[in-house]
């Protein structure tokens, strides 16, 4: 992963997951509960992250100094963020709620620019820009509705919490992925969302009707916990160790790009100008964030 060529490919293919997975995601939600399938999902990544750490030589053990923050740090990003995401997609359109989480790489960068040493370039500032206006072309572009009348209010702040909570957690993360490897800081806070979202979905689970879950309802467990949060949650702390928490979240406004492709290709949709320019926008933002100032460059040269 230390080829940049390969972490780009590596966050593409997380927005490639999380693109497939809000559709894998509903399907399932109709035959389960979304606290049950928060723990369920959660039970897969933690057993397979953890696996995987293990085999490596990594310990699940994190310096005493360091505990109760890091505890701190998943409770944000794997239980606040999973409830408010699942709450507020059930209380908006999905158009909606495309709009409220393409607003993570904003969080994201006016975090770092206030409160870490990574701070805004001119090429990071237009890169968010770009590839939220993307995002809002691709959707004000597109059939879904949208609205932000008082039906969505709450829905829409709910969601756009989350997508706050996703920042803070990715900004306050970067400092301890200086000192543990992503694999490792991946098992330790799942295995912190799985015990504290089965705080909360325990009573859920012992009602849950396992009979009336098919196959496809338990594909959709598997996908979101061993892809969308095991897979995709290394890489993304990878990014944010190896290229910084601004330059990673762009990646995240891949996600509305994909979709149009894959309602193109695989479902045969006819997009629309706003939408091709709204993809091309998302694309040119994300170059531009990737993109180092001289200043940077003399900086890299000098370290290296």
């Amino acid at each position: 992963m230390n080829r940049p060529y390969l972490i780009d490919l590596s966050l593409i293919l997380v927005a490639i997951i999380w693109a497939l997975n809000f559709s894998i995601v509903k399907v399932s939600l109709s035959e389960i509960d979304p606290y049950s399938f928060n723990v369920l999902r959660f039970i897969f990544a933690t057993s397979l992250l953890s696996y995987f750490a293990r085999k490596k030589g990594y310990s699940l053990k994190v310096k005493r100094e360091h505990f109760w923050k890091l505890v701190g740090i998943g409770i944000i990003g794997n239980l606040f963020y999973q409830l408010f995401f699942i709450i507020g997609i059930n209380y908006t359109y999905a158009a909606n709620a495309a709009v409220m989480l393409g607003t993570i790489p904003i969080w994201v960068a006016l975090l770092s620019q206030f409160f870490t040493d990574e701070k805004l370039t001119i090429f990071k500032a237009l890169g968010v820009l770009f590839a939220f206006a993307g995002v809002a072309l691709i959707i004000v572009g597109g059939q879904d509705n949208i609205s932000f009348e008082s039906e969505t209010f709450l829905g829409n702040v709910i969601t756009l919490t989350a997508a706050f909570c996703w920042g803070i957690y990715t900004i306050l993360s970067r400092k301890y992925l200086r000192v543990y490897s992503a694999l490792q800081y991946s098992a330790f806070m799942s295995m912190i969302g799985l015990i504290s979202l089965t705080v909360i979905g325990l009573p859920f689970l012992i009602k849950l009707n396992w009979s009336g879950i098919s196959l496809i309802g338990f594909g959709g467990i598997l996908y979101s916990g061993a892809l969308s949060i095991g897979i995709a949650y290394i890489i993304w702390n990878n990014g944010v160790k190896k290229i910084g928490a601004v330059r990673t979240a762009a990646y995240q406004n891949l996600v509305p790009v994909l979709g149009l492709i894959f309602g193109l290709v695989l479902l045969g949709e006819e997009l629309t100008v706003l939408q091709y320019i709204g993809a091309s926008s998302v694309i040119a933002g994300i170059i531009l964030a990737r993109k180092k100032t001289k200043a940077e460059q003399a900086k890299l040269s000098y370290n290296s």
